[in-house]
């Protein structure tokens, strides 16, 4: 039988700079302006709205309103639409999303269902198994092999079988998991190099890297004037880091 409450977390970022730099979200993201549309950018293809629902893996620049943004990070959803960059959020998704982005886990629960096809709404209980394991040990990275033992597959076979359960590619979701328990780290007071150990990630400079590629900002840059959020789960009670 299905696992009926999927594992995986929903992060909410503000962020409270003007722009951010080119960047490509590992996952499907809501982005809210606080105090006006913001603008998405890629080459000549653009999106303008108060709130967007971007596409995950698509380098792209973001000019923000004068009160920054926040964003939600939607962990194991597929991006439903067709749209190359961003779709604009209205009516009851767009409501659904606000109330989600104040912190509602209620609302956070509707905005995925509301998302994502009837087929991906549960996972089978042996990849719901693999998704805890991953967010349970960020510095253990899970091998192909291991993955495929687990789900009683060919290796080829899992990792397509993991795609299409979880919106993301193998590798991508293990770098996510990591990434996140960093943030929170830095978000707890620990140095970034500290933080790039307990996660797994070779050094500073490694975390460096990924943290502008998927933020659009430096770790310096994040944690300056940062506070704690809530991260918003559907099964678990924890928390994670705000880029301020």
């Amino acid at each position: 039988m299905p696992d009926p409450v999927a594992p995986f977390l929903t992060s909410c970022f503000p962020v409270g700079t003007r722009a951010l730099a080119p960047h490509a979200t590992l996952v499907t993201a809501v982005l809210a302006g606080r105090s006006g549309p913001l603008r998405l950018e890629r080459g000549g293809l653009w999106v303008e709205g108060d709130l967007l629902l971007v596409r995950p893996g698509i380098v792209h620049g973001v000019a923000l309103a004068e009160r920054g943004a926040d964003v939600l990070y939607l962990n194991g959803l597929a991006f439903p639409f067709d749209a190359p960059l961003a779709v604009p959020l209205e009516g009851a998704l767009a409501r659904v999303a606000r109330e989600a982005l104040d912190g509602d886990a209620s609302a956070v629960a509707e905005l995925r269902d509301r998302l994502a096809p009837p087929r991906e709404r549960a996972l089978p209980p042996d990849m719901a198994a693999v998704v805890r394991a991953i967010h349970g040990d960020p510095m253990w990275r899970m091998s192909q092999d291991e993955l495929a033992q687990r789900l009683g597959m060919e290796r080829t076979q899992a990792l397509r079988t993991f795609r299409r359960s979880t919106g993301q590619g193998f590798r991508e979701f293990k770098l996510w998991s990591a990434l996140q328990h960093a943030t929170q780290q830095m978000a707890g007071g620990a140095l970034v190099r500290t933080a790039a150990m307990d996660a797994g990630f070779a050094d500073t400079a490694h975390l460096s890297r990924v943290f502008r590629h998927v933020f659009g900002l430096t770790p310096s840059e994040g944690i300056a004037g940062l506070a704690v959020a809530p991260i918003i789960a559907r099964d678990q009670a924890l928390r994670t880091a705000t880029l301020m």
